[in-house]
């Protein structure tokens, strides 16, 4: 194991926004489910998460364009999300956190109506017989259902096509409307702030011709 990672894990221990449940989550409830608005951000502003955030381009994006707002970047890979967390904490970004734990055990994180909005921001597309790992997986959904507000809002961005067109199709079969769609972004794209934030790998896609899709639906 690398000594850059084991110095990133244990510089995440020292921030304050940072948080890290132990394995009992995967069976019972965290300490913060339904109490982050009270405990974390001390205030009653909307809170979205964003799945998989990887180095938090996203998440701290989101969070310097919409104070208004409060973002908690989620990935089970701390190593990686060190990097948005190390700037939410030297940059004092307050309406920003991030969390690490597995997808899986995120119901367990959050209570109901807690979420305002999601977003899944290029995940692995899981070709083949892994379709039942998709976040976008029919069980998944049904779990993001149990935390998210009354018309609560999922986005999705992803460079593989197939990946889009699978989305798409099982949000179809849930009760509510697509508020955009389309499979080429920049194409279609609006003055939009929030669709004008760029990954680092999405800038590397983009540069090499791929369209980008993107998708946001809202549930009744």
């Amino acid at each position: 194991m690398g000594k850059n990672k084991l110095k990133r894990w244990a510089d995440l221990l020292t921030m304050e926004r940072v948080f890290q449940p132990n394995e009992t989550v995967r069976t019972s409830d965290f300490e913060l489910k339904g109490k982050w608005n009270e405990i974390v951000f001390c205030n009653h502003n909307p809170i979205v998460l964003e799945l998989g955030c990887g180095r938090g381009e996203y998440t701290i994006g989101l969070a310097n364009e919409y104070k208004q707002k409060n973002f908690i970047g989620i990935d089970i890979k701390g190593a990686r999300l060190w990097r948005g967390a190390r700037t939410a904490n030297d940059e004092n970004i307050l309406n920003a956190a991030f969390l690490r734990t597995r997808i899986e055990t995120i119901v367990n994180c959050f209570g109901a109506n807690e979420i305002s909005e999601l977003w899944i921001t290029f995940p692995d597309p899981q070709p083949g017989d892994r379709e039942h790992k998709r976040l976008t997986n029919p069980r998944f959904i049904l779990a993001y259902k149990k935390f998210l507000c009354s018309n609560g809002i999922i986005h999705l961005k992803s460079d593989d096509q197939d990946f889009f067109d699978y989305s798409t199709e099982i949000l179809k079969t849930f009760p509510g409307k697509f508020i955009f769609h389309t499979s080429d972004l920049y194409k279609d794209i609006t003055n939009d702030k929030i669709l004008s934030i760029k990954t680092t790998y999405e800038g590397i896609w983009l540069a090499k011709g791929k369209k980008i899709g993107y998708l946001s639906f809202q549930f009744e």
